[in-house]
């Protein structure tokens, strides 16, 4: 398999291990949420150790180590992105299956195993933006919406759409059920490598909220805002938070 073959196949396996322990019934609350990211993690890494021996590695759930920094190619992972939504037996929760390479987020997967019957949207298998007229609707948490995102939507007279995971924000822009994800609540490399790949190759725009590119396989893996968006609303929303800075 090539890398893109690698990530979706990864996360696809992944997520239907996840919704084995789920379905299993054994686990309830925080327990199942540890439970499903060990597991899927074990499967991940071994796997990508297996699969890509030279790579380097980040993951969620496993422990940091400096190695990765030499790397060119390094995977970035997230075994359960949306823990609350998964225990929930919510859809908004995704598997993400990153490569960046030097820095940048070029391969990747993004499963969402409790949507549609279980979906990958993947860098390899672009589609065409679905087409949207009239104003804007803007991604937010389901319980901390973002300052910046909830001004932009009122300068722009858009709808605010709670969602749960971050992978299923990025992939809600990408299958034309929003126009703008713009977080500014703090991230890791972890929460957005993969959604950020698979969203720059269906065309959207990709950056930090103040429009500097997304840098991954960074020492720090805190990641303090992103914005992903179809590209006719990036310069107006750029702009937009460009104002609000100016006017603190």
């Amino acid at each position: 398999m090539n890398d893109a073959e690698l990530a979706a196949h990864l996360a696809h396996c992944a997520g239907k291990i996840l919704l084995e322990v789920r379905d299993s019934r054994m686990f309830t609350g925080k327990a199942l949420g540890k439970a499903g990211d060990q597991t899927a993690n074990q499967f991940l890494v071994h796997a990508l150790r297996e699969q890509r021996p030279e790579d380097g590695l980040l993951s969620e759930e496993s422990k940091d180590t400096a190695e990765r920094l030499g790397k060119e190619r390094v995977w970035i992972v997230d075994p359960v992105d949306g823990t609350r939504e998964y225990g929930e037996e919510r859809s908004d929760w995704a598997v993400h299956v990153g490569l960046a390479v030097n820095g940048v987020p070029e391969i990747g997967a993004v499963a969402l195993p409790g949507l549609d019957g279980g979906i990958v949207l993947r860098t390899d298998q672009p589609a065409a933006l679905p087409d949207h007229q009239g104003a804007p609707r803007l991604l937010v948490s389901r319980t901390r919406p973002a300052a910046e995102a909830v001004a932009v939507a009122d300068q722009l007279g858009g709808e605010l759409v709670p969602m749960g995971s971050a992978g299923a924000k990025a992939m809600a822009v990408v299958r034309g059920e929003a126009e703008i994800y713009l977080h500014s609540g703090g991230q890791f490399e972890w929460d957005s490598c993969a959604p950020a790949a698979v969203a720059k190759a269906h065309g959207l725009h990709i950056s930090r909220i103040n429009g500097s590119p997304l840098i991954y396989n960074q020492a720090d893996t805190y990641m303090p805002d992103l914005l992903i968006c179809r590209p006719e609303w990036a310069e107006t929303v750029l702009s937009a938070v460009a104002a609000m800075d100016s006017a603190r």
